[in-house]
């Protein structure tokens, strides 16, 4: 067989696979709610998160709420400073918001985490990083960063730095007020 031939064999067999993944049926993900597809960048992850409290929570449970993931570390002096804020916008609005906080590059003892959430008067669930979840949301690097999800999964927001109580405050009342 020429060169020519196996490159068109090559060429014929690759478009073949790319059409056959294109195919609606065979698509990775399905639909999880009205317009956000599992595996789509702007939706939220598929992956589990688990707080420390041992409360596990997948992109299917999360649907219909708005979600907050926020990346952060106990040695991060702006983390410290929006500890805080996020604790009274979570109590405020834990009927209708999901708040994560991701524990990243930061790995203290269990006793120690729990101590520091104690000190820090934190009352949203915290989860331990994982390669899935930092794979996910592309390894932030800069902590604190802040995911944000409106009730179909899809990312309507994201922050690098602190964010204060009134503008987390400012993005989450009109997607709370959207209800299904």
């Amino acid at each position: 067989m020429t060169n020519t031939k196996i490159l068109a064999l090559l060429l014929m067999a690759g478009s073949l696979a790319l059409m056959i993944s294109l195919q609606p049926g065979c698509s990775e993900g399905t639909s999880r709610a009205a317009g956000c597809t599992k595996g789509q960048s702007d939706c939220i992850p598929d992956v589990s998160y688990i707080d420390t409290n041992g409360v596990a929570y997948s992109a299917q449970s999360l649907t219909g709420k708005v979600v907050v993931v926020n990346f952060w570390a106990t040695w991060c002096k702006p983390c410290l400073k929006e500890i805080p804020d996020l604790s009274k916008v979570y109590e405020k609005y834990k009927k209708d918001v999901v708040m994560l906080g991701v524990l990243s590059s930061d790995n203290p003892d269990s006793g120690t985490l729990l101590n520091f959430q104690s000190d820090n008067e934190m009352t949203y669930p915290v989860v331990r990083e994982s390669s899935d979840i930092l794979m996910s949301y592309n390894y932030p690097r800069n902590l604190p960063t802040t995911f944000i999800f409106d009730r179909t999964g899809r990312k309507v927001y994201n922050h690098v730095g602190a964010l204060a109580a009134a503008k987390l405050v400012e993005i989450l009342e009109p997607l709370i007020k959207t209800t299904d």
